[in-house]
């Protein structure tokens, strides 16, 4: 299912580059890479088809994370992620085989379908972003063999996701980390980055095995200069991090997302 839409031409670097920014700044200033935002923009914006918009966002998105982790460790040093190792694995045995899942179903997706599918999952975000993204809990809600289970299904369904929109799905596993194990909010989003990585790869890895994956070599410009514009966006957003209020910033970032959503949906 590959609606091939030629290469953007070199005229819409710049428009690359700025876009890639905007959304950076937008996840950045949320702790996110932005993913869930430059999806819709490279569906709406950049014309791709839905399956096409997924595999590029997915190859930016291991970039951005990749950039982020080593970043983060004057904050939350990799000894400190290493020593939660539980977790990550924990969450890993759910999220590789959703990635993995969800991939291959986007592969077998009719566009039409996977339009309405990323729109649904934009409002899903949107939500989770506005109730859940500073959730906090005193300790973990559950613990032994029932947290081991949860830990693992959830795994499955942010996988799932994550592979469906090409997301790194930190908007989904910052909540699970903090609600379900009682992580502090910057530890689980270092731990978010450690579980989102190697799911990332696993979908990438099945994507690869689609026709649309040569996306990718039609677009290698495209890419490299929205993945910068990302990273750059990124800093930015981390610098600005503080100015606005998380009460205002929230609301305004939930709506972007739900307008979005309408877009997609109704894309043809």
């Amino acid at each position: 299912m590959s609606d091939l839409i030629a290469a953007p031409s070199p005229r819409k670097l710049p428009s690359a580059f700025a876009g890639g920014a905007i959304i950076g700044t937008l996840g950045g200033l949320i702790g996110l890479g932005g993913a869930e935002f430059r999806l819709p923009l490279l569906i709406g914006l950049f014309r791709f088809a839905a399956l096409e918009a997924v595999i590029l966002n997915k190859a930016m998105s291991l970039v951005v994370v990749a950039t982020a982790l080593p970043f983060r460790a004057g904050t939350v040093p990799f000894t400190q992620i290493a020593a939660h190792w539980p977790i990550v694995v924990n969450l890993l045995a759910g999220s590789l085989a959703g990635a993995w899942f969800g991939a291959g179903w986007a592969t077998r997706l009719k566009s039409e379908t996977l339009y309405k599918l990323i729109a649904s999952l934009l409002v899903v975000i949107a939500v989770v972003l506005l109730f859940g993204h500073d959730a906090s809990v005193s300790g973990q809600l559950l613990s032994g063999t029932a947290q081991l289970v949860a830990g693992v299904i959830a795994g499955f369904g942010i996988g799932v996701v994550a592979s469906l929109m090409g997301v790194a799905g930190g908007e989904l596993l910052i909540p699970t980390l903090v609600l379900l194990f009682g992580a502090d909010i910057k530890l689980a989003g270092s731990l978010s980055l450690a579980v989102s990585l190697p799911t990332m790869l696993v979908g990438f890895a099945r994507y690869s095995r689609d026709q649309s994956f040569s996306v990718l070599g039609r677009n290698k410009q495209f890419l490299v200069v929205m993945a910068a514009g990302s990273i750059v966006g990124t800093f930015i957003g981390g610098f600005l991090l503080g100015i606005l209020p998380s009460g205002v910033l929230l609301p305004a970032l939930a709506l972007i997302l739900l307008i979005s959503a309408v877009k997609v949906w109704r894309h043809e």
